[in-house]
């Protein structure tokens, strides 16, 4: 295989693995968490996660090992806390009389 080649396949790997808890550190940001089951959102710090799970461990595999506070469930998905991505849904929003959204 040509060096170019074995570079840019090199390349497309780097791009499209899961962001490490590393990643999220280098990054100053943390973990992002929301239940798929009652919609409870919460922010987990970095540290506490690396210190136990390791700084190669890939941020979408945390679900798996996260239970929700709210419910109990275990059907939990996360993502980095990018503050530019916000909120994930409206559920918990302060709502007016009315049942329409504030």
């Amino acid at each position: 295989m040509s060096r170019l080649k074995e570079s840019n396949l090199k390349r497309q790997e780097r791009r499209s693995r899961a962001m490490a808890l590393g990643d999220l550190a280098r990054h100053g940001v943390g973990v992002f968490c929301w239940c798929n089951r009652c919609a409870h959102q919460a922010r987990v710090p970095i540290e506490p996660l690396i210190a136990e799970l390791g700084a190669g461990f890939a941020v979408p595999e945390l679900g798996a090992r996260m239970r929700c506070s709210g419910c109990g469930s275990k059907d939990v998905a996360t993502r980095p806390d990018w503050p530019s991505l916000g909120r994930v849904a409206r559920h918990g929003a302060e709502e007016e009389p009315g049942g329409a959204p504030a």
